[in-house]
Order: C-alpha cells, then sequence, then structure tokens
C-alpha cells in the first residue's frame, strides 16, 4: 500500500508538467518513445532470459505494450484536447476497469462489492473535477477512455502473471518495458512528426524526469504495489491521483480548485478505500 501511496505522489506532477510543458509543443509519439526508452534502460541491466519461457516473456512484454505504450500513444493525444482538469475527470472510470478486467482475466464472476467500491471512488473524483467542459470534449473524452482501458489491461495482466507465472519483479520489468518500447518505436516510424521535436533544454529535462522517475521508477513501484492489494484496493487507489494533481496545480502553478467540491469529493475516495478494506474485501475473502 506503501509504494502506491508514493507512487501516487510521484504522478501528480506528471499531469500538470505534461499539459504545461509538453502537450501542443512536442510530438506526442516522440514524448512516449523518450519516456518509454529511459524506462527500459533504467531496467535493461536486469534482463534475463535463462529458465524463462518464451511465452513468459512475450506476455510480460504484452502487458506491457498495453500499461505503457498503447496508453501513452492516447494519453499523450488527449492533452491536445483537455485541460490538465478535464484530463484527471476523465480517469475516474479507470478503478471500474480494473475491477471488472481481473474478475475477467481470473475468470471469477462478477464481485458487486467490488463495483461498488470502485464506483464509490469514481464519484469522488467525479465531485471534485466536475465543471464546464471545452469544444474537445467527447474526442478527448474517448482517447482518455482507450487510455484507461489499456493501462487497467496492462496492470491487471501483470497482477495476474505475478499470480500464474511469477519472475523477480526486476526481471520482470525489464521485459514490460521493451514490450512498451517496441510499441513506441514502430508508433514513432508510422505517425511521428520530427518537425515538432523539443526546443529548450526545460522540455528536455521534463522528459528525463518523466522517463527516469515517474517512468521507470514509478511503475516499478506501483505495479509492485499493485500484487500487494487487492483488485478493489487497486482501483480506489488509482483515483488518489485526482486530489493529488490538484494539490500539485495549486501549490505550483497557483490554480485554485473549488474547495467544497474538493473537500467533499476527497472525503468520499478516502471513505470509499475504508469501506473496500473494512467491509468488502473480507466479505469477499470470506
Amino acid at each position: 500500500m506503501l509504494l502506491l501511496v508514493i507512487t501516487t505522489i510521484l504522478w501528480a506532477f506528471s499531469f500538470s508538467l505534461i499539459g504545461e510543458y509538453l502537450a501542443g509543443h512536442v510530438d506526442s509519439g516522440f514524448s512516449a518513445l523518450v519516456r518509454i526508452g529511459l524506462a527500459a534502460l533504467v531496467f535493461l541491466p536486469f534482463l534475463r532470459w535463462r529458465n524463462i519461457k518464451l511465452k513468459v516473456i512475450l506476455l510480460y512484454m504484452l502487458v506491457g505494450a498495453f500499461q505503457l505504450g498503447i496508453m501513452y500513444l492516447f494519453s499523450f493525444r488527449a492533452y491536445l484536447y483537455l485541460t490538465v482538469p478535464e484530463f484527471l475527470l476523465f480517469t475516474v472510470l479507470t478503478p471500474l476497469y480494473i475491477t471488472l478486467i481481473y474478475d475477467l482475466l481470473s475468470g471469477q464472476r462478477l464481485r458487486w462489492g467490488y463495483v461498488f467500491s470502485a464506483l464509490l471512488a469514481v464519484l469522488g473524483a467525479a465531485i471534485i473535477r466536475y465543471h464546464q467542459l471545452s469544444e474537445h470534449f467527447w474526442w478527448g473524452l474517448l482517447l482518455v477512455q482507450a487510455a484507461n482501458i489499456s493501462f487497467a489491461i496492462g496492470m491487471v495482466g501483470y497482477k495476474r502473471l505475478m499470480e500464474v507465472h511469477p519472475l523477480p519483479q526486476h526481471t520482470a520489468f525489464s521485459w514490460f518495458y521493451l514490450g512498451a518500447a517496441v510499441v513506441a518505436v514502430v508508433a514513432w516510424f508510422l505517425w511521428g512528426n520530427p518537425q515538432q521535436l523539443p526546443t529548450t533544454n526545460l522540455q528536455w529535462g521534463v522528459l528525463i524526469w518523466l522517463g527516469v522517475v515517474a517512468s521507470g521508477l514509478g511503475y516499478f513501484m506501483w505495479n509492485y504495489g499493485a500484487t500487494q492489494v487487492d483488485a478493489g484496493t487497486l482501483g480506489i487507489m488509482n483515483n488518489m491521483h485526482v486530489p493529488a494533481g490538484l494539490l500539485v496545480n495549486l501549490a505550483i502553478w497557483q490554480q485554485q480548485p473549488h474547495w467544497p467540491s474538493f473537500i467533499i469529493g476527497g472525503a468520499v475516495i478516502v471513505a470509499s478505500l475504508w469501506v473496500h478494506r473494512r467491509w468488502v474485501a473480507p466479505k469477499q475473502l470470506g
């Protein structure tokens, strides 16, 4: 649980950095390529293939391709149509996707208690970020939901792989990032715009921070933490980035949230986590 909290704080800065310094200035495919490429380099020394079946290697590459590669292609593109608060708002359905996809992949019946706690977290995030939407609402919404589903497939897939084909986490992530890098390289050659590369040291600095810290270390900590909690808790924690992201906007860019909705929505998200851990999860296990 602690790793999920630390990563949430770490990622809270990513949304604003992308929206302020990269979106509309640097090609989205190039941003994804650099971010994933740097993350892959961080874990390249841990790459191992001896005594590991090819099928298992390909599966870890596949979940990396979904969680980072495909997700980044959709999300970086979505920033062209959305403000940072809008982007945060449209990610609130991710907990529901996580719960449903986990049940599907694990062959279990749909657990309505998990759906309830996930929807409660969705309600809390929606309360925080509900406001008038821009003219690009529908296109931005579709892009973010595609990113959310890709992220959920990759995250739940990694959790399931660790349950059925466990590997040392650092070895698993070396293949995880390679899978994501394959997607990023192919996307860059197909759709990349070489005329829209970073032009300032600040933009390069943001990309390096996002690649090495937010992605390289952040996704490792998040997925490691995901293997230590149940799917319901994982889904709820995914929505904690909404209040965290707003606090970053407040602290750095002095963007004031609507305090009543912020306090109420944050309380609902915390309550959803408490309800899930106190009643829903023990009942499901029983």
